[in-house]
């Protein structure tokens, strides 16, 4: 039987392999390091990507919770400052009452002329104002001089009130309007006094109110808008 030349069939042991083994190893081993190296990259660049969300949201999380920090700043500034509006018009609205009930007309009129002007500007209280106006003109009345009761300067004081009632009453839209409040004249005594052109949008009521001694007039008011 002839011999197989060497080399030929199976690979015999402790010889070097053929070129073609040879090269697929090297392709593969060369293959490899690129792959891990790809895998790397894109780990790396998920891990950037995920750096990068956090980061964003985190951002927009502060962003957010320092908007809901100032806002909540500016209502409590707010809230401070309406309190201490209200605490500087309180006083002038207990000094204004208190000139109501004294003797002298003239600090009579001086109170009716404060109060008006705190009504105008104190808007939330602005009823309260007109309430103790509508009170005073309430009040027992004595017009005759030659009567008990009967009080110096007192028909100036009630006059001035209704004139300053009338007068914040002609213009609905007008920013200090008192057109839109409530009005309480009853049993109030009127011995004169002028509301022509008022516009009585609010509730009021003459309810037993009094009408002597002079001429209240009307002409061209309006009554519930």
């Amino acid at each position: 039987m002839p011999t197989a030349p060497f080399g030929s069939g199976r690979q015999q042991r402790g010889h070097p392999l053929p070129q073609v083994a040879r090269n697929k190893i090297s392709t593969h081993s060369d293959t490899l390091p690129t792959k891990i190296e790809k895998r790397k990259t894109r780990s790396s660049t998920h891990s950037e990507t995920i750096s990068k969300t956090t980061v964003t949201v985190l951002t927009l999380i502060g962003a957010v919770l320092a908007g809901i920090y100032a806002y909540r700043k500016q209502l409590l500034a707010e809230g401070d400052a309406h309190r201490s509006e209200a605490s500087q018009l309180a006083e002038p609205y207990t000094a204004a009452a208190e000139q109501f009930g004294h003797d002298q007309a003239a600090v009579r009129l001086a109170g009716v002329y404060a109060l008006a002007r705190l009504a105008d500007d104190w808007e939330e209280q602005r009823q309260v104002c007109i309430d103790v106006l509508c009170a005073y003109l309430r009040m027992p009345y004595q017009p005759d001089p030659t009567r008990a009761g009967h009080k110096e300067g007192e028909r100036e004081v009630r006059h001035t009130i209704i004139r300053t009632i009338g007068d914040h009453l002609q213009q609905p839209d007008a920013p200090a309007s008192w057109c839109a409040n409530s009005f309480d004249f009853t049993g109030a005594a009127f011995d004169g006094g002028n509301f022509s052109g008022s516009h009585f949008i609010g509730n009021v009521t003459f309810y037993q109110a009094a009408f002597s001694g002079g001429v209240v007039v009307f002409h061209n008011a309006t009554f519930g808008g």
